[in-house]
């Protein structure tokens, strides 16, 4: 049986938020899959990063492969700026994120076949 992994369409989609680096590869942003997973707390998808993680090394693969640990700079309310964590996603990695998200999510539909 395969596991098809369907992402409802919403205002952003999987695809729109593919970024392509200087060498032709594909990658996505954690915190721009967050939204179009519909999370709202970054905690919670943190939490959804992790178990993805845990998936990754027990296939053998190396995570940092996968999940690229990068973070910005990004302003505050009194113009001071703090780091905020993101990581550097494989189309792999966003496969194990949508494996491991929350079922319940009307975005994310795990069907069998």
């Amino acid at each position: 049986m395969q596991e098809i992994i369907k992402i409802e369409e919403t205002t952003e989609t999987f695809e729109s938020i593919k970024h392509v680096d200087e060498y032709g590869q594909e990658y996505w942003y954690a915190r721009e899959l967050m939204q179009v997973l519909k999370y709202s707390k970054w905690g919670n998808f943190e939490k959804v990063i992790d178990k993805a993680k845990k998936s990754c090394k027990n296939s053998n693969m190396f995570v940092h492969d996968h999940f690229a640990n990068v973070g910005k700079m990004v302003s505050i309310g009194s113009g001071a700026k703090r780091r905020q964590n993101d990581y550097k996603l494989s189309r792999y990695a966003c496969y194990l994120i949508a494996q491991n998200g929350d079922s319940r999510k009307k975005v994310i539909d795990i069907s069998k076949y």
